[in-house]
């Protein structure tokens, strides 16, 4: 006689595997770009020297890498200007949420992006916001600006 409790796990267990998992990898042939979560610091200190759009949500930084790989990688960072561990690990949960629903669309193979929590605004603001926060910054980032003159 098999006890209750396993009956219920193989059960449970069969069912899961009959279920087909979601991926949030993109499909070949698909429109959506892969993207890579930054983990090293002198890539982030590359992305903070380049380019830069503030929002009222946070702070976009792009950097084109200059490879030819498609990737587009993107970091997260939030100080403690934002509040304790707790405020910082909710901020960037909202702004990992926002790339992952805004970037695959907008985005450009072959740059990395960080995105910079505010104090006081990434976790008040609307999400509704932070959405269009983010689509704007990318189209900004991206617009063709002229050369600078030398002297």
């Amino acid at each position: 006689m098999t006890p209750p409790l396993a009956e219920e796990a193989l059960r449970i267990a069969e069912a899961s595997e009959s279920l087909a998992a979601v991926s949030s990898c993109p499909v070949k042939g698909s429109t959506a770009k892969p993207y890579v979560i930054l983990a090293k610091r002198a890539d982030f200190l590359r992305v903070a020297s380049a380019r830069r759009q503030g929002t009222g949500g946070f702070l976009l930084q792009a950097r084109r890498r200059g490879d030819d790989s498609p990737v587009v990688r993107v970091g997260f960072t939030c100080s403690k200007k934002i509040g304790n561990a707790v405020a910082r690990n909710r901020a960037k949960r909202r702004l990992r949420e926002v790339v992952r629903a805004i970037l695959p669309a907008l985005a450009q193979p072959g740059w990395d992006y960080v995105v910079v929590g505010k104090p006081g605004a990434t976790l008040t603001r609307d999400f509704a916001l932070l959405l269009t926060d983010l689509s704007g910054a990318l189209v900004q980032i991206h617009r063709d600006r002229p050369a600078k003159a030398t002297p």
